[in-house]
């Protein structure tokens, strides 16, 4: 596809206008631009955001591994070569 035609260039520019006049009356109300911003990330987020409290699913088992192979490497830094290293990632699954 080439890209959208005219009448999508307009529509993506009253949304960028729309938006753009609701964070200029936003901030002369007095909030600041900070939470303007986080706002307008959350606002184009909503999908993602909302998957992640409605799904059963969670990366926190391989957070975990990954936060423990980075100790063992931070704290085997310089001192031995990788085969110490598998050694002690293997040994402590």
């Amino acid at each position: 596809m080439l890209g959208p035609g005219p009448c999508g260039r307009r529509a993506g520019f009253a949304r960028r206008q729309a938006r753009y006049e609701e964070a200029t009356r936003l901030h002369a109300a007095g909030v600041s631009l900070s939470r303007i911003a986080v706002a307008a990330g959350l606002r184009r987020d909503v999908v993602a955001l909302q998957a992640a409290l409605d799904l059963p699913w969670t990366t926190n088992p391989a957070e975990g591994q990954i936060n423990r192979i980075t100790t063992i490497k931070r704290t085997m830094y310089g001192r031995a070569g990788f085969q110490l290293f598998r050694a002690r990632v293997l040994n402590t699954a």
